[in-house]
């Protein structure tokens, strides 16, 4: 029995009873998938990537890089992409792109583009023309790139005329005798500048250092960032206590045959709900060899009282009898501050969420969201600076019809469906919008839930 239909502009969810049990499969990972595209194509060789994500972000940077020229061979319904690299060259040097609402793409193409030798347009969905931008811009002004922006300053869309250091030819501001560049840059409101620009630095054929100026200087996506590029034989050197990132060698990543782990954003709703309905869950391929962040989370349940094992098939989650709440630092996997919110109200005391301020600039104000969908289910909560602290109702979650507001951000849709397994008249607003990263979330969900019948 399905009770989602494509084209909804609401999802009503159905409570059930009894534990959720199961084994599921998640796609391959957006912040992986993208970082794989795009060191592909400035490295050297055919890349042949496995596993790929294919959602709105995912595609949106596909057709960028073909818009930019790169020869690209897709099979999505296979989950491959073949790409030959150019080696820090791009094929036009004068186009428009648009990378839609896709902040991976936004940052990791503008880097690309501003040390190019070319002139671009960059244009976006009207969600991405909100998000931070500035630190990035700021720093490619100073290498000598031309911005021009389009609307709001420091926001895209932008026209940019690159400086020239991706194809080393002399540029504006005559640095041909300097062995190393030395950039500085602050990462407190996304980690995604530096990334970006590890990333693209090791087709300029000169030395890169970057310094982190900010508190926070290393993070767990900048953790993908280097481990990958090590994988691909980058000479990379990072000091995490004093935030250097040294790479040096003048190597061109080479990606050649790799395989894109599953989400482990995405298989932690799944394990959210075996741990409010004390069943068992498994997410088929997600191992604690993973290089992802997000394992911070499971960690986290394992905390509040549930039982994890790392099986052949995959990491299995069973939820306690009760469920504890917990105080936890979530700066480095914030992707599930949504997610613990949701779970929060079924805790037998309170659950605090600290140092994800930065979750404001995200798709939406992640926090605005939380407290809103929070205070619209009666379970109260309240902000202290960076923190989020949620207070669970002793009676639990009166069941009356309640509507989830999604704010288009595909985090909210997914975390908060959670919330109808355990009470009546949950309804998802804009469902859909999960197709960002997820776009097949909800039969995957159904799957794993009704099947057995369960419902009231």
């Amino acid at each position: 029995m399905k009770f989602y239909n494509e084209g909804n502009d609401v999802y009503q969810v159905k409570k059930i009873k009894g534990p959720i049990e199961g084994i599921v499969e998640v796609p391959g990972s957006k912040s992986i998938t993208n970082r794989a595209l795009l060191m592909a194509s400035i490295g050297i060789g055919k890349a042949h990537i496995t596993g790929a994500l294919f959602s709105d972000d995912s595609r949106v940077f596909l057709q960028c890089l073909k818009d930019l020229g790169f020869r690209l061979d897709v099979f999505e319904e296979e989950k491959i992409v073949d790409i030959i690299g150019m080696g820090g060259i791009i094929p036009e040097d004068n186009v428009t792109i648009n990378v839609g609402a896709a902040g991976t793409a936004a940052r990791f193409l503008t880097a690309m583009l501003g040390l190019s030798a070319g002139t671009y347009t960059i244009e976006c969905a009207e969600q991405m023309k909100k998000r931070p931008m500035e630190e990035l811009f700021k720093v490619l002004k100073g290498l000598g790139a031309e911005i021009e922006f389009l609307e709001e300053e420091n926001h895209l869309p932008v026209k940019i005329k690159g400086c020239g250091l991706l194809q080393d030819r002399t540029y504006k501001r005559d640095r041909k005798d300097v062995e190393v560049i030395d950039i500085e840059m602050d990462i407190s409101k996304s980690t995604q500048y530096l990334s970006a620009l590890l990333m693209v630095a090791p087709a300029l054929r000169k030395d890169v250092c970057i310094h982190v100026a900010s508190e926070k200087k290393i993070g767990s996506y900048i953790k993908i960032t280097v481990s990958m590029l090590k994988n691909f034989g980058v000479n990379i050197e990072v000091n995490e206590k004093e935030g250097t990132y040294l790479i040096t060698g003048k190597k061109k990543p080479v990606v050649g045959n790799y395989k894109v782990e599953p989400d482990l954003s995405a298989a932690c709703y799944f394990y959210g709900l075996a741990a409010i309905t004390r069943g068992k869950v498994t997410v088929r391929d997600v191992h604690f060899k993973s290089c992802q962040g997000d394992l911070e989370f499971i960690e986290t349940l394992e905390v509040m009282g549930c039982e994890i094992k790392d099986n052949p098939e995959g990491i299995e989650v069973s939820g306690p009898l009760h469920l504890h709440g917990v105080d936890v630092d979530m700066n480095n996997c914030s992707d599930q501050a949504l997610t613990l919110a949701a779970i929060a109200p079924f805790c037998d005391s309170p659950v605090c969420i600290r140092n994800v301020g930065h979750i404001r600039g995200q798709e939406c104000d992640r926090i605005e969201a939380i407290v809103t969908n929070l205070t619209n289910l009666s379970v109260y909560s309240e902000v202290v600076g960076d923190d989020i602290f949620i207070y669970p109702r002793r009676d639990g979650i009166a069941a009356t019809p309640t509507t989830i507001y999604t704010f288009n951000d595909h985090r909210v849709s997914m975390a908060f469906a959670m919330v109808g397994i355990k009470v009546d008249g949950i309804v998802i607003d804009d469902p859909l919008c999960c197709s960002k990263t997820f776009e097949d979330y909800y039969e995957v969900f159904e799957e794993l839930i009704y099947p057995v019948k369960k419902y009231l």
